[in-house]
């Protein structure tokens, strides 16, 4: 018989004495485990009620020793016979690892001074018919962990804790701009036209109104569209979904945090995407200094800026103007050895280098700055050099965590970027932006000099808990279907 049959077996015993675990309604606790712990010696003596799961089971014969935890602690139940009785001792015996109890009893220290409550009564308020596992942190197959995040937190307590924290950066993180001024929006997930980012959509279908949707790369344009309809400082936390590879810096459904300022340019916005990783660090961390993959950073502003012209140089050895233009890019790219997966054209050239020559050795809190306008299709031309844009990315231990402009508010030039993106699309770049007519309509309004950033709040966490894998931080990743 497997362990699940003889649970069953053990269900119907209950069942058969008028003890149904699953007809118990509720349950009225006066303190929680960690209550009970941190007063102790206030309690001690006293009767409390808790509520949990039951994660250990010791002794037999007339005593027996329970762990008992709920979300917020574990503590130890002693049950015996001549605490509880004769028939609610027998009935102690059909408790299995993994069933819900309730157990009324005196807060008490054991003879080894472990502090523990006495049951005067234990209610079976859930039986688990599956058995934990018993050694769930040290299987190989982490991906079972992921599968069944619902067991990873009913073994590994720590993990419950990482998405407390993530909690509290979120809620953190939202009071710290709306103390600014920020309001909080939502816009659409479903969007006509799938704008924002350079990346593949997610299709779908309305059958209503019988045409095509998209699950959205980004909300930038519709927030754009509140910055001219006169919202001055807006912000969204929510998913984006993006169809494009996994690994572990990428789930095709993700959190990202995007606001823009109205009268704001990238340098503001520097120091704005300072003060939110800063705030989620006191939140998750307590403070701006951390250790990720080895490395002791700080990250209380200000941080270092580097344009990517300089960073080029330094790194690469190139002057960006070879890179501006398709012929010159393809040729560098053929010299350099370049395994590209699509057209060699100078934006593809140019983002391929900068990923492998530059971003990896961005340790410390960097800025870089001053992307060039064909990798750069929504932001402003920067005056003097209108090759460049003022246009940011985010780099911590080389890993990016924010993007950012100087938002494009001319319409004319708009456009000519989104025709040169379309061309690029005609060409076989996938991920080149589509002409968005109405969101061209929208800048005709007039949008004032404005201010744009977006965050990772996954990739965030992910720093702040020295975690490796965007699966770690998320409750419930993407997983391919077990056969």
């Amino acid at each position: 018989m497997s362990e699940r049959d003889m649970r069953q077996e053990r269900l119907a015993q209950l069942r058969a004495q008028g003890h149904d675990p699953y007809a118990v309604t509720r349950f009225d606790r006066t303190h929680s485990v960690a209550e009970v712990l941190e007063r102790f010696d206030e309690l001690e003596g006293q009767r409390v009620t808790v509520a949990g799961r039951a994660m250990g089971r010791r002794g037999h014969g007339k005593a027996t020793f329970l762990d008992l935890r709920d979300g917020s602690d574990a503590v130890q139940i002693f049950a015996s016979l001549d605490g509880l009785g004769e028939e609610e001792y027998s009935r102690l015996q059909l408790v299995d690892v993994g069933d819900f109890l309730g157990v009324r009893g005196e807060v008490f220290r054991t003879r080894r001074g472990e502090m523990s409550v006495k049951a005067a009564e234990v209610t079976i308020l859930t039986k688990s018919l599956r058995p934990l596992p018993e050694k769930w942190h040290g299987l190989t197959d982490v991906e079972t962990r992921f599968r069944r995040r619902y067991v990873d937190l009913i073994m590994n307590p720590e993990v419950g804790q990482l998405f407390a924290r993530r909690s509290q950066m979120m809620s953190a993180v939202r009071e710290m701009l709306t103390g600014k001024g920020f309001l909080e929006v939502e816009t659409p997930m479903m969007q006509v036209i799938p704008g924002g980012a350079a990346a593949q959509p997610f299709r779908t279908h309305h059958r209503a109104l019988d045409m095509e949707l998209f699950l959205r790369i980004a909300p930038e344009l519709y927030l754009k569209r509140l910055i001219v309809g006169g919202f001055e400082r807006v912000f969204e936390i929510n998913r984006n979904f993006r169809n494009e590879g996994m690994d572990r810096n990428h789930n095709p459904e993700f959190t990202m945090l995007e606001l823009y300022q109205a009268y704001a340019d990238y340098e503001d916005i520097m120091g704005v995407t300072e003060a939110i990783v800063a705030t989620a660090a006191e939140a998750v961390c307590g403070g701006t200094r951390i250790t990720y993959d080895g490395h002791e950073i700080d990250l209380t502003p200000p941080w270092r800026r580097l344009s990517i012209p300089q960073a080029l140089e330094e790194h690469a050895g190139l002057d960006v103007m070879d890179l501006l233009d398709d012929q010159s890019a393809a040729r560098i790219a053929e010299e350099r050895g370049l395994r590209m997966d699509g057209p060699k054209t100078a934006a593809a050239v140019l983002k391929k280098i900068v990923d492998e020559t530059v971003e990896p050795k961005l340790i410390e809190p960097t800025h870089l700055t001053d992307h060039p306008v064909i990798i750069s299709p929504l932001a402003k031309r920067k005056t003097g050099e209108p090759h460049l844009t003022e246009r940011f990315e985010t780099f911590v231990c080389g890993q990016e965590l924010a993007n950012a402009f100087s938002e494009l508010n001319d319409p004319l030039d708009q456009r000519e970027r989104f025709e040169s993106q379309a061309l690029e699309r005609a060409a076989g770049d996938d991920e080149a932006h589509p002409m968005d007519e109405d969101f061209l309509e929208a800048l005709e309004f007039g949008m004032p000099p404005t201010g744009g950033l977006g965050i990772g709040m996954d990739r965030l966490l992910m720093l702040l808990t020295d975690t490796h894998t965007i699966r770690e931080v998320i409750l419930f990743p993407l997983m391919r279907p077990e056969e």
